[in-house]
């Protein structure tokens, strides 16, 4: 294992070298994972709405059905029939405590969503602030570029006076060479 942690250790050094070397592209790494951070989100925030909706719709039913028991309650006393009462309000207390823990559970839910809420701007300004650094990079690299620009065309292999200028000196090293042997 010695040599492929090594190896790692080594590939993460040049990768490392190479993002600091090249800031423009650590920049759009970095805006990419804080958009896959938003859309994670996005996704989170769905999926707990979607959570807090079936949770809703089942302390509704719990309700309903704690309204129901009361009513036979209501009508088991009426009747005199305290066993039956008695079992009724044993089965609503049950449900209440049932509609106890949705709710708590609900709230759970409905907390989580707003924090990732919070997160959203938060993750939106993140991306702002690394699109602003990119351009304040571009522009900066941009302007070394134009007054660098000058200097490479001067000196510059490509340039014609250049060009000439190394002939000339060529040509005449050439002469200078052939005046010593014949010389």
């Amino acid at each position: 294992m010695g040599i492929f942690e090594n190896i790692n250790r080594f590939l993460e050094t040049q990768l490392e070298e190479f993002l600091r070397n090249n800031p423009q592209l650590e920049l759009q790494i970095l805006e990419e994972q804080l958009r896959e951070q938003k859309q994670e989100t996005l996704k989170i925030i769905a999926d707990l709405q979607l959570k807090e909706q079936k949770i809703k719709q089942q302390i509704i039913t719990t309700a309903k059905d704690i309204q129901r028991w009361h009513k036979r309650i209501n009508k088991a006393k009426s009747a005199n029939r305290q066993d039956l009462a008695q079992a009724a309000q044993e089965r609503e207390a049950a449900l209440r405590r049932q509609g106890n823990q949705l709710w708590e559970q609900m709230q759970e839910v409905q907390a989580r969503i707003q924090k990732a809420k919070e997160l959203l701007p938060l993750i939106e300004q993140r991306i702002q602030e690394v699109r602003a650094k990119a351009a304040a990079e571009a522009t900066a690299k941009a302007s070394t570029r134009k007054t660098q620009q000058p200097q490479q065309n001067i000196n510059s292999e490509s340039d014609p006076l250049e060009e000439v200028f190394q002939r000339w000196e060529l040509d005449d090293e050439i002469e200078q060479i052939k005046r010593k042997i014949n010389g």
